[in-house]
């Protein structure tokens, strides 16, 4: 428990190991509420802030963030000490792949994790076009940059790379060097190691 007004609403097997690793990376004290599956995320309480009743939600002060990305981006502009969020001139890039990442990408790997067919005429419709352009889209920009915003770490990381690790380790993303190598060298860092401590520890799987 800490004095922070910062709260994170989560489960360690689910997408609030993001928010977990963006909140480490930001380096404010933050209280950590944990929520079960069904009645504690479908109750009226947690319900009046996140209504699909899932996690992840970051509550400041009273201010309620919930998804993942919005998270990311919030906490990046919340803390700006934290080095998260790149100058302006920047921005095209850091907005671009992060939601990229929240489209395309968590789009296309839910269609194949669920099985779903579809015909090539039905491509335009689905706003990802097919998994060979997602993953040939991506790879073309980390072959040319450390980072999404060249060789700055930012929010956008956090949340592209998450994304990434997750794809690959479930099979829903093919495990190219671009990709593998993108996601060591971004995961391999202080506030990524402790988040994934922690939410082990409550339960989370290697």
């Amino acid at each position: 428990m800490t004095d922070s007004n910062l709260i994170l609403y989560t489960n360690p097997m689910s997408r609030g190991r993001i928010a977990r690793w963006m909140l480490e990376e930001v380096g404010e004290p933050y209280e950590t509420k944990l929520l079960e599956y069904g009645d504690d995320m479908k109750s009226d309480a947690y319900l009046a802030m996140n209504p699909l009743g899932k996690v992840p939600t970051v509550t400041h002060g009273q201010v309620v963030v919930t998804e993942a990305a919005a998270i990311c981006a919030y906490l990046a502009e919340a803390f700006p000490q934290a080095g998260l969020l790149p100058p302006v001139n920047l921005r095209g890039p850091y907005y671009r792949w992060m939601f990229f990442a929240a489209g395309p990408i968590e789009t296309m790997t839910t269609v194949t994790t669920l099985g779903v067919s579809h015909q090539t005429s039905q491509e335009r419709m689905l706003g990802y076009g097919n998994q060979e352009a997602v993953e040939n889209a991506l790879s073309g920009w980390l072959k040319a940059h450390e980072h999404v915003v060249g060789s700055e770490f930012t929010a956008a990381d956090v949340y592209l790379s998450s994304h990434l690790g997750w794809g690959m380790a479930m099979g829903t993303l093919n495990k190219n060097s671009v990709f593998v190598d993108y996601v060591a060298r971004t995961q391999n860092r202080p506030a990524h190691q402790r988040a994934t401590e922690i939410d082990m520890s409550l339960g989370a799987p290697q």
